[in-house]
């Protein structure tokens, strides 16, 4: 038996006995709570029309871009064994330089303030 097919048997019996255990585990008795289809705070009979406000999305596109800049920046001690790793390293800081002024920028302008 190979490398690859033991580590394929192991990962789908552990895959197998994890999934049968959750079921078998789990609670299956849901109470009110569960079963409401309204979460987050909001209430249920109010307006479904309510501002929101754009600060939420404010905060879910800076946590976007700078999880996209950590996912440009992982490779980054592999890529300086490159051929050239000045060039990539020219690149990564133009990205950071470019995330970092946009950053001061909106904290300047006052982008970043929770509390109006």
């Amino acid at each position: 038996m190979n490398t690859l097919t033991f580590m394929l048997t192991l990962s789908m019996t552990i895959s197998i006995i994890l999934t049968t255990l959750n079921f078998w585990v789990a609670q299956t008795n849901p109470d009110s709570e569960k079963l409401s289809p309204y979460e987050c705070g909001f209430d249920p009979l109010g307006s479904a029309r309510l501002p929101f406000s754009i600060r939420f999305f404010l905060v879910a596109i800076l946590f976007l871009l700078f999880d996209v800049e950590i996912a440009l920046l992982l490779p980054l001690p592999w890529a300086t064994q490159l051929r050239s790793p000045i060039n990539t390293l020219t690149w990564t800081s133009t990205i950071l330089l470019l995330l970092t002024l946009g950053l001061v920028y909106e904290w300047l302008q006052g982008g970043l303030e929770w509390a109006e």
